[in-house]
């Protein structure tokens, strides 16, 4: 046993200590972290207007078209770009966004963080706006009718009451999109960002030891996703006790 631990010792200094490896492990989980913040960020910005585009289809289509005047069709001309927006999202992979947007989009940038921000801001954006829009759906349609019959106008009703009360259904499934998004970042090393699943790799490179590096960065992404999980079952104790 004696042996093992020493083994493992020197194992851990040679990827590690030696050449102050640890600071790319730091450098790359410091990159990941950025990326991820932003991202999402983003992500609840685009998943906002669109969940609120395609509710606001879902709910005033019916009247609008036995109205009729420009209004339906606008409306339903941005609900149309935006169910596009989701099922080019949602349909292809991340890093093939990725690679769209480092290399075709913004091929001149030589910012590969800025890039890295946007390709998942995009693509998280489309999956919030899901969740937001089945929680504004989910709310019964007399708590708007209420607001309306109090002399709000629309974009009051949903400011004041349907969106508040939609955060609060949504967030524990929005948390876990986020705890998704933190993962998905890991691919960021094929546009050669230094994230923390490319410092792992960069250190199995140049020490042709894989088993110490690559463990270490799991385990570094399981300590962040376990420490998300206990925080998210906190607010979910927080919600259920609110609602007595």
């Amino acid at each position: 046993m004696a042996e093992w631990f020493r083994d493992l010792y020197q194992q851990f200094t040679f990827n590690f200590i030696e050449g102050d490896r640890w600071k790319w492990i730091v450098q790359g989980l410091g990159e990941t972290l950025l990326i991820t913040f932003f991202a999402v960020l983003l992500g609840i910005a685009l998943g906002v207007v669109v969940a609120f585009i395609r509710s606001t289809y879902d709910k005033n289509a019916p009247a609008l078209k036995a109205r009729g005047g420009p209004g339906r069709w606008l409306l339903g001309l941005v609900n149309f770009l935006c169910n596009v927006y989701l099922t080019v999202i949602r349909g292809t992979p991340v890093v093939v966004q990725l690679l769209i947007m480092y290399f075709i989009i913004f091929a001149t940038s030589n910012n590969g963080t800025l890039v890295a921000v946007l390709a998942f801001g995009i693509n998280s954006g489309a999956y919030v706006a899901e969740i937001f829009r089945g929680g504004i759906l989910s709310i019964d349609n007399g708590q708007f009718e209420a607001g309306r019959s109090q002399g709000l106008s629309y974009l009051q009703t949903m400011a004041y009451i349907i969106i508040p009360q939609m955060f609060k259904i949504v967030l524990p499934t929005l948390c876990n999109e986020f705890i998704v998004l933190l993962k998905e970042t890991s691919v960021a090393g094929y546009v050669g960002i230094m994230d923390l699943t490319k410092a792992g790799d960069l250190i199995r490179g140049r020490t042709f030891s894989a088993f110490m590096p690559l463990i270490a960065v799991a385990l570094i992404y399981l300590a962040i996703v376990m420490l998300f999980t206990w925080l998210i079952r906190k607010l979910e104790g927080r919600l259920r006790g609110s609602d007595h």
